[in-house]
């Protein structure tokens, strides 16, 4: 997913996201315009930033996805944004897994 590919037809304003992020659900347009749906396991607040982490619901993925979340011209709402930093999407990974190593278990 690119930039300007991502859409988000079910923006989850910000007081959802951190009330219990494992019933939070977010669909997203991918850049082949396929809706992709995901849980947002977490928002892991990473060097003054915000990045959801994510499960596809797709059974075939069985690996997350890391997006920043950054304000949008909707000031309730933020807009998810690809990654390109590999380091920077390791470094958030490693955060989450720190935060959550009671509750998931990583391979």
């Amino acid at each position: 997913m690119s930039d300007n590919d991502i859409k988000n037809p079910n923006d989850l304003p910000d007081d959802d996201l951190e009330k219990d992020n494992n019933e939070d659900y977010v669909t997203l347009i991918d850049d082949n315009g396929e809706e992709v749906s995901f849980e947002i396991l977490s928002v892991v607040d990473y060097s003054d930033r915000r990045f959801a982490v994510m499960l596809p619901f797709d059974e075939d993925d069985d690996g997350v996805v890391i997006l920043e979340l950054v304000e949008s011209d909707d000031p309730d709402y933020e807009d998810f944004v690809s990654v390109e930093d590999e380091k920077l999407l390791l470094d958030v990974y490693e955060e989450f897994k720190r935060t959550y190593s009671g509750e998931y278990s990583f391979e």
